[in-house]
């Protein structure tokens, strides 16, 4: 079975949108995936079809109903453990992990906000993960879903060209990716790093290592700090098993 992307919004023609073309597209028509959008509207109150009201102790802005919500994914068929998940910026930063747990899994069922956010109490009742692409605001849910499928796809199997190209890329382990270049080997008066050239296997996976190294500690201290932590703790690990595989004489 394909792996499923299921959403949840009050746009469904923005789907698949991007993810039509190129790589994603070739496996969205080859059943490697398939994108299923599932319109709230359908689910709306009264003659205008209403989602949203106002949000109680006042304030701007509109809030999207738990009813409604709770109606739609009740109506969705979903394969079963496919992780619901809200995009908006009040949930914890998506990471690589994430993107991963959720491509080797059945599928995603993604819920699209619009307006101030959705009834708190139906993400509690549903068990609905809360994800932030980033920390600032977009117009809606629709976006960063795209994004988030974006990522995943790429993920499944038959997708990239290279098994490598999912491995030696940033975050892979912890680290961002070293710097590429390709011909010409001299252009507008700046050379490609020797090393590179040298044909030594070995040396050139030293360098890249390094310049990942510093590259994640000049722009990403947080996964400097965290690369390290693990490494470290790896590290001990590991000096704890060779002392618990010695033998007295």
């Amino acid at each position: 079975m394909s792996w499923q992307a299921t959403i949840l919004t009050l746009f469904p023609e923005m789907f698949p949108g991007p993810l039509g073309l190129s790589l994603a597209g070739r496996a969205l028509g080859g059943g490697v995936w398939s994108c299923q959008t599932h319109d709230l509207r359908q689910h709306g109150l009264g003659r205008h079809r209403a989602v949203d009201d106002t949000p109680f102790g006042g304030g701007a802005g509109m809030v999207i109903r738990a009813d409604v919500v709770d109606a739609a994914v009740s109506a969705i068929q979903a394969p079963e453990g496919a992780p619901r998940v809200f995009l908006t910026p009040r949930g914890r930063p998506l990471r690589q992990q994430d993107v991963s747990r959720y491509a080797q899994g059945p599928g995603v069922v993604l819920l699209c906000g619009r307006f101030e956010g959705v009834d708190e109490r139906v993400l509690e009742a549903r068990g609905i993960e809360q994800v932030s692409i980033g920390d600032y605001v977009l117009s809606g849910g629709e976006t960063a879903a795209l994004v988030l499928l974006d990522a995943c796809v790429r993920l499944l199997p038959g997708v990239m060209g290279s098994d490598e190209s999912g491995v030696e890329e940033s975050f892979s382990d912890g680290l961002l990716e070293y710097p590429h270049y390709t011909r010409p080997a001299s252009w507008d008066g700046r050379d490609v790093p020797e090393v590179l050239l040298s044909g030594n296997h070995a040396a050139i996976a030293a360098w890249r290592q390094k310049q990942a190294e510093e590259i994640t500690r000049e722009r990403r201290p947080d996964l400097w700090s965290a690369w390290l932590d693990r490494r470290e703790r790896n590290e001990a690990a590991a000096g704890r098993s060779g002392q618990s595989g010695r033998t007295g004489v």
